[in-house]
């Protein structure tokens, strides 16, 4: 079920009546009405692959139970080892069988080997990569005794199952999520309110910004052969804010639909585009994700103790699996390599923990150095992600090959000037507004403080009429994150 459906319109209010109104004095009921609507949530789309979660709710909960038993390490191990397997498992064959198969056989027929096997039609089901590594967090941290393992398998599977972030994330840490299972909660009117705020931010950036802004970068993509370097740019500018008023709405409304169950859930972005150097672009970006890499990858491997040359392995290794994770491509490889040679500098100089505290924290304008700063980083994100969009490593290639000659100082051919150019206009509201609540969680963050009554409406209105007169007409849109 998308968020950006009519579907979806009636399932929200009536799972909200019946989780406040109906079964508001049994927490257990209303975990059990949190599972129900998020397997009928999931279900909407394609009911067979419901088993898979159940059946990694089913061993992590088991793991959980066994670890929580056993106090021999190496015992322990294989007990975590299981989890991560079967996890990890289900991941590989449904994302990556035909990758590694086609990439198999193309690398023993470079020798002159021919190796039989047939690619198989498998459906990627949705959200599998946000919800694995959500579980796998459970069993990691019980086997790190970070936390208890729980004896309550209906808050279990509502934690794993949680509709409102299970198919893009944030990808909630056991930690904090799940103990949100064992409290009671009453309904908090002015939490519900900012919530409202925030799914309304969402939508914004997502009806508006993201859907326009991909109508544009998939003309430009799907043809760049036609075009010159400087269009070829402005397609890669447009999908740089169509992937991020995507995932970012994703992930506001997100947030914002559980404020109105009662729940928190950690900020996925930060705004990242103002960032002045890439290490606090990914401080930023798709937040739930880098920390969970951090955690559980980076500092397991040493981080950034031992010598150099184990820092920079280190930095190479999870930028690649950070770009593998988002998909089977050489492009999404090539798109974490970059980042990683981005931010291997910043690393080297010691730079990569300067830019902690928010651009222009004392002003409200930006340095010129920092306007430099942004500027910059904001241009090296913008190329990397061309490969990150382009269909293969050649169609990367060509669209690179174009942007750095002469034809990037040409006149962009605007298919649709007037289109076009609105669109630019809404993405400067959109950054004008990110940028005076930029201290905050997200634009319109407790709004009230700023602005009486009337204005505050006023602003509400404004976005709302530009959701319904930008909002694009032809079905809903599916999420970019949904493939991943």
């Amino acid at each position: 079920m998308l968020f950006n459906s009519f579907d979806f319109a009636i399932f929200l209010p009536v799972v909200f009546l019946l989780y406040w109104f109906v079964f508001k004095h049994s927490l257990r009921l209303q975990n059990a009405l949190i599972v129900v609507a998020s397997y009928v949530f999931y279900g909407w789309w394609d009911w067979r692959f419901l088993s898979l979660i159940l059946f990694s709710t089913l061993v992590d909960f088991l793991v959980g139970k066994q670890l929580g038993k056993e106090a021999k390490d190496n015992k322990r191990r294989l007990w975590l080892w299981l989890s991560v397997v079967v996890n990890l498992g289900f991941l590989g064959f449904f994302k990556y069988f035909n990758f590694f198969l086609e990439n198999f056989q193309a690398a023993f027929s470079f020798f002159g080997f021919e190796i039989g096997g047939r690619a198989l039609s498998i459906v990627l089901p949705v959200g599998i990569s946000f919800y694995t590594f959500q579980t796998m967090s459970y069993t990691i941290d019980v086997y790190r005794r970070r936390m208890e393992p729980t004896k309550d398998f209906i808050a279990f599977a509502a934690f794993v199952s949680f509709f409102p972030q299970l198919v893009a994330g944030p990808i909630e840490r056991a930690t904090h999520l799940l103990p949100q299972f064992y409290r009671s909660r009453k309904f908090n009117y002015a939490l519900a309110v900012n919530g409202c705020r925030q799914i309304l931010w969402g939508f914004f950036k997502k009806l508006v910004i993201a859907d326009n802004c991909a109508e544009f970068a998939n003309q430009i993509f799907n043809n760049s052969e036609a075009y010159g370097g400087s269009t070829l740019f402005l397609g890669a500018l447009f999908f740089t804010f169509q992937i991020y008023g995507d995932f970012s709405g994703y992930s506001d409304i997100a947030i914002g639909t559980s404020r109105l169950f009662g729940f928190d859930l950690m900020k996925n972005f930060a705004f990242p585009y103002f960032s002045r150097d890439i290490a606090e672009f990914w401080r930023r970006w798709h937040i739930s994700l880098s920390t969970w890499f951090r955690d559980y990858v980076y500092i397991p491997l040493g981080g950034s103790r031992g010598n150099r040359w184990k820092q920079i392995r280190n930095v190479f290794i999870i930028f690649i699996v950070s770009g593998f994770w988002h998909g089977a491509n050489w492009t999404f490889i090539l798109w974490g390599a970059l980042n990683a040679l981005y931010f291997l500098p910043l690393l080297l100089l010691n730079l990569n923990r300067y830019n902690l505290e928010v651009v222009a924290q004392k002003s409200v304008l930006p340095s010129l150095k920092e306007l430099a700063q942004i500027g910059i980083t904001f241009v090296l994100t913008v190329l990397a992600w061309v490969a990150f969009r382009a269909e293969t490593i050649s169609h990367a290639g060509q669209i690179y090959a174009a942007i750095f000659n002469l034809s990037f100082f040409s006149i962009p051919a605007f298919d649709s000037l007037k289109g076009e150019m609105v669109v630019l206009i809404m993405i400067s509201f959109m950054i004008g507004m990110e940028w005076i609540y930029r201290k905050r969680n997200f634009a319109l963050d407790n709004i009230h403080e700023q602005l009486i009554g009337a204005f505050r409406w006023a602003v509400y209105c404004l976005i709302f009429l530009l959701i319904v007169f930008f909002r694009q007409m032809e079905g809903n849109i599916e999420f970019i994150y949904f493939q991943f």
